[in-house]
């Protein structure tokens, strides 16, 4: 049984009205952020919309370290629940713990809801909180209602609608253009395969703290050429300003 803000929220799906979709889940769920993450012709799950500041910087990260409850949830079609992750294992992803606490962002929980079919999955939900602590009943169940109405949503042909109206808050960009064409650049200047020329990018970035579609940019731009042994003790990558 879903609550009744959720079900305004799965009416508001229905009539095909999505303009700040993220902000009125956040709202309906009770908790202080979400995000919605579509896997993308065959790619990791990438961020169409998020609300408050920290659950993007978050969803950024992920993206950018390929690691995080997120990426877990996406890969094994399970739901991924942190209840607080300054307790979980240090060996559980270590850098992506390491930059929220470096940024200093106000996220200690993170629920994580696959958006899956089946064997399918398409993508992730993810729920965050200021505070330590595990969702609510209610909350638990909701969020699942939630997931599953996306997903049915996304795989009935309308995935695209997902994205906010232009006049609303600005959405992560569900294609990260510019990521794929750095990797792609990268794959033939390295000559090596995409997924390696996505994790030298990413190495990259988490390197040098800066988010991926900023190192991506400049790869575009040739402002950015890597060199091609990842060896330390080989000539650095280098960056034209």
């Amino acid at each position: 049984m879903i609550t009744d803000p959720l079900a305004a929220v799965l009416t508001r799906l229905h009539l095909g009205r999505p303009q700040d979709l993220a902000a009125v889940c956040a709202q309906a769920l009770g908790v202080d952020g979400v995000a919605l993450s579509l896997a993308v012709a065959g790619r990791g799950p990438e961020a169409v919309w998020s609300f408050s500041e920290a659950s993007t910087v978050v969803e950024d990260l992920q993206f950018t370290l390929g690691q995080g409850p997120g990426p877990d949830s996406a890969r094994t079609g399970a739901t991924v629940t942190v209840r607080d992750l300054l307790a979980v294992d240090s060996g559980r992803w270590p850098e992506l713990r390491a930059a929220i606490a470096e940024m200093n962002l106000p996220v200690r929980a993170l629920y994580c809801f696959p958006l899956s079919l089946g064997a399918i999955n398409v993508g992730v939900l993810t729920l965050a909180r200021t505070l330590p602590g595990s969702l609510l009943p209610w909350q638990f169940g909701d969020a699942q209602a939630l997931a599953a109405a996306l997903t049915a949503w996304y795989l009935g042909g309308v995935g695209a609608e997902l994205r906010p109206e232009p006049d609303s808050t600005p959405p992560l960009e569900l294609n990260r253009a510019e990521v794929h064409q750095a990797t792609g650049m990268l794959s033939v200047q390295l000559n090596v395969p995409l997924e390696q020329a996505l994790l030298r990018l990413r190495a990259h970035a988490y390197a040098h703290t800066r988010p991926l579609r900023d190192v991506a940019a400049d790869v575009v731009a040739r402002r950015l050429r890597l060199s091609p042994d990842p060896d330390p003790l080989s000539a650095p990558d280098h960056r034209e300003e």
